[in-house]
């Protein structure tokens, strides 16, 4: 039901932003290596949460580095893929919806229930706009270094007072040997 609320009282669907990360907060290598950084459980459980989405979005970058899939891989449910979206200036493939900016995905019909994927600067883009609700961390317990690639570009964020009571931890939880961190944005 929340995203059909979020709906309609704020005219746009529930996004959750779903990143996973090493424990220095780095989603990739330098050289953008990220497959797979958590582990089969985690990614288990990523499968699931799509399963839940009407849509699923990601930026080019992850578009064109990646090719993902972006389906629901688990036995029973994988009629349940949701929408394919792409973030982009350009033009999208066929099969998938151009999202051309954050905000534009109010306009999204059918869509109450927004899963977004992308990499930093995805989810950077939809943080700055203020239209994630829900934030998914898995961490793995791996360290990449400063050759890695930061998890988020710029929030748009000035200062630190701003950073806090924006979210809240509603759940954590062991997946294998990564940890599931689940926060709510507070409105």
């Amino acid at each position: 039901m929340a995203g059909y609320l979020s709906r309609m009282r704020r005219g746009r669907p529930l996004v959750t932003l779903k990143l996973a990360l090493s424990l220095d907060g780095c989603i990739a290598l330098a050289n953008g290596e990220s497959r797979w950084i958590t582990g089969p459980e985690s990614r288990a459980h990523v499968h699931v949460e799509r399963a839940r989405a009407d849509m699923i979005l990601v930026g080019r970058g992850t578009y064109e580095v990646d090719a993902p899939r972006l389906d629901v891989r688990i036995e029973g449910i994988e009629d349940r893929s949701p929408a394919r979206a792409l973030l982009t200036r350009g033009a999208a493939p066929d099969g998938w919806t151009r999202i051309g900016a954050p905000e534009e995905v109010a306009a999204l019909p059918g869509v109450n229930d927004l899963f977004v994927e992308g990499g930093a600067e995805t989810a950077a883009s939809f943080l700055r706009a203020d239209l994630v609700d829900r934030l998914l961390l898995y961490r793995a317990p791996i360290l990449i270094g400063g050759g890695g690639q930061a998890a988020l570009g710029d929030i748009g964020l000035t200062s630190l007072g701003d950073a806090h009571g924006r979210w809240t931890l509603h759940d954590r939880r062991p997946l294998g040997s990564d940890l599931l961190e689940v926060y709510e944005r507070n409105r």
